[in-house]
């Protein structure tokens, strides 16, 4: 597939082409680099089936890894994947842009993609409630293998940490995130250097490189023994799709380099060196990696691995901030409160609720499963569904690019199978674990339906209760109409007619303002929008003004900001935006019995959840100062 160019990375000076490349190492490869700390343990136990390892399993293991990173990694998302960017943004959020999901006649095809595009975001946040729980588990467990008495600390050390992690998020990563990529840098290095010293321990273990020698293992087995370690397998590919999220922080050129130039080489040598360390020493299979580690750096390395989980985790809790703006801007959550980190940084973000749900959800994990092998039953079942969705979206759009049927039933055909049969053999520890990323994927899921829905229906509610355009304009012309000194401006989701809240201020005032704006914010299916192309105004006469501001879907409204912006540029005269007085409907949800639009209990909800959304004023950045808001009570 072609895309569309991605500016930001080709833009790149001389002197941040390494740069790049670096920060992608600790944003974007921190959870697969962690991988190799509990991926191969498992899979070697899985194809062992309760016995000591043998070199067939552990050759075995180790062969089914390295392709997957191959296949599912390497072409698949490096080569494929971040092809289908829009304007350089990546992740599920941008797939359903590209394809105008949103705007999806009920129970047409392209609704149905609608619902299965968010309970592809909705996985995410399943996902990012494990990555960080098994992580920095899988980390502070290194401390048993010299000293098995600590293991009673093991779980009250992670949630220590984990709450560390999370209280500081209000703080933002902008200035931490600088220190991630050399730190990543010198852990892949170090993964890489003991993966050698493995290596030589059991150079048998290049056998491994064989395609043949996997396929032979996995032919040689029962089914159950099978599906087990494909499953297990799959933790070495989790994180993969971190690759397609994270594009439009540094564009598809520095991710490949990444992967292709540091992350793959480290991580096919640390689990070339487990396995040849397990061949020379079968009983090592309880952790391998930390028993590849010299006696001396053992505990080093426990300090190591738990802050390059911390940074993995720190990625996956970014992301979830970043989806969640995003599918914000595009109507499918309630408006949140979110809070920039960094004036001068895009994406420096941090959403508090999002982070309160994620830590409960992480902590939560720890408590139950309280070890990285009972976590690994939850782990891969929620990724291998989204890696599934990812590809059956990537394939529309090619076909949306005009791209021949044959070659993309081809191409994606294939990668749908190996997701198809990876998602299979996660399938089997639905009720080992595999529940719990699913229950709450599901319940997010069903909060972004039940707005979308509650959403349109209350706009067509708005859409009875408006003034047309006509009346509107009869009324501003009625010469006895006051006329109010100053200027005010009326918040409306319309492009036509007259907002609520207008209609409001003029039954209760019979007065309007000498000059009016009646502004609409509309979310673009791109991710940014350039101010000069933000703001368009059409004049409607009696001094009022009709204004659309735009904003890309990875955007925070500014309606003050981009009002000054168009004053300044004389799309807008005469007005000083310090003076205005904003007038704006705040909306109440009376849910109805009698409603067949959504049942009843649906509609509780909807009402619960935007009664506590964020306000419109605060939403869109108007000073408390300049605000007047209009109640309005709206049955559905």
């Amino acid at each position: 597939m072609t895309a569309t160019t991605d500016t930001k990375s080709l833009a790149l000076p001389p002197k941040k082409t390494f740069a790049m490349p670096l920060a992608a190492l600790g944003i974007v490869y921190g959870d697969i680099g962690t991988s190799p700390l509990y991926a191969l343990k498992e899979a070697v136990r899985a194809a062992a089936n309760g016995s000591p390892p043998d070199a067939q399993a552990v050759i075995g293991a180790v062969s089914v890894i390295f392709w997957a990173l191959i296949f599912i990694v390497s072409l698949k998302y490096a080569v494929l994947i971040l092809r289908a960017d829009n304007r350089g943004e990546g992740g599920i959020v941008a797939m359903l842009a590209l394809l105008h999901a949103r705007e999806a006649p009920a129970r047409s095809p392209r609704a149905i993609l609608l619902v299965v595009g968010l309970v592809g975001a909705a996985l995410l946040y399943g996902d990012g409630t494990i990555t960080p729980a098994v992580s920095v588990l899988s980390a502070v467990e290194g401390l048993k293998v010299d000293a098995p008495s600590l293991s009673t600390y093991v779980v009250p050390i992670t949630i220590a940490v984990l709450v560390g992690l999370f209280a500081v998020q209000r703080y933002g990563t902008s200035s931490i995130g600088r220190v991630f990529g050399p730190i990543m840098l010198l852990w892949f290095i170090a993964i890489g250097l003991l993966g050698l010293k493995g290596l030589l321990e059991g150079p048998a273990i290049l056998a491994a490189l064989n395609p043949l020698n996997a396929l032979e293992f996995l032919l040689g087995v029962s089914w159950g023994v099978r599906f087990a370690m494909l499953g297990a397998a799959f933790l070495a590919v989790t994180g993969g799709e971190a690759m397609y999220a994270d594009m439009g922080h540094f564009g598809r050129g520095p991710i490949r380099a990444a992967w292709f130039g540091v992350v793959l080489p480290a991580l096919t040598l640390n689990y070339l060196g487990q396995g040849g360390h397990l061949l020379a020493y079968p009983a090592a299979s309880d952790n391998p990696f930390f028993q590849l580690s010299p006696d001396w750096a053992h505990y080093p390395m426990v300090f190591f691995a738990t802050a390059a989980t911390v940074i993995a985790s720190q990625a996956i809790i970014s992301g979830a901030f970043s989806l969640t703006q995003q599918s914000i801007q595009l109507g499918f959550l309630p408006r949140m409160h979110v809070k920039h980190t960094a004036a001068h940084e895009i994406g420096q973000i941090y959403i508090p609720f999002v982070n309160v749900l994620l830590a409960i959800g992480t902590i939560a994990a720890v408590l139950v499963f309280r070890s990285s092998d009972a976590l690994a039953g939850a782990y891969g079942i929620a990724v291998s569904a989204l890696m599934i969705i990812t590809t059956v979206l990537a394939a529309l759009i090619a076909r949306q690019w005009g791209y021949n049927l044959v070659a993309v039933v081809a191409v994606n055909g294939s990668f749908f199978i190996i997701d198809a049969i990876f998602f299979s053999a996660n399938s089997l520890k639905l009720l080992e674990g595999g529940w719990f990323p699913l229950l709450l994927a599901a319940l997010i899921a069903f909060v972004m339906l039940t707005w979308r829905r509650g959403e349109q229906i209350v706009e067509r509610m708005r859409v009875d209760l408006r003034h047309p355009e006509d009346e509107m304009r009869r009324k501003i012309a009625d010469p006895n109409l006051i006329r109010l000194p100053g200027a005010a401006v009326f918040l409306t989701s319309a492009k036509t007619g007259m907002p609520l809240a207008m209609a409001n201020f003029l039954r209760h005032n019979h007065a309007l303002h000498k000059r009016i704006l009646l502004i609409t914010v509309q979310s673009s299916e791109q991710p940014r929008i350039a101010d000069a192309a933000r703001t368009e105004v059409s004049e409607l006469g009696f001094g009022v003004s009709r204004v659309v501001i735009s904003y890309g879907f990875t955007e925070q409204p500014d309606v003050p900001h981009a009002i000054q912006k168009a004053v300044e540029s004389g799309i807008l005269d005469g007005l000083d935006p310090r003076k205005l007085s904003y007038i704006i409907g705040s909306e109440t949800i009376i849910p109805s019995e009698h409603s067949r639009a959504m049942s009843h209990w649906r509609e509780i909800l909807f009402a619960f959840v935007q009664h506590n959304s964020e306000r419109s004023a605060v939403w869109f950045k108007v000073p408390p100062k300049q605000a007047v808001e209009f109640g309005t009570e709206i049955e559905i």
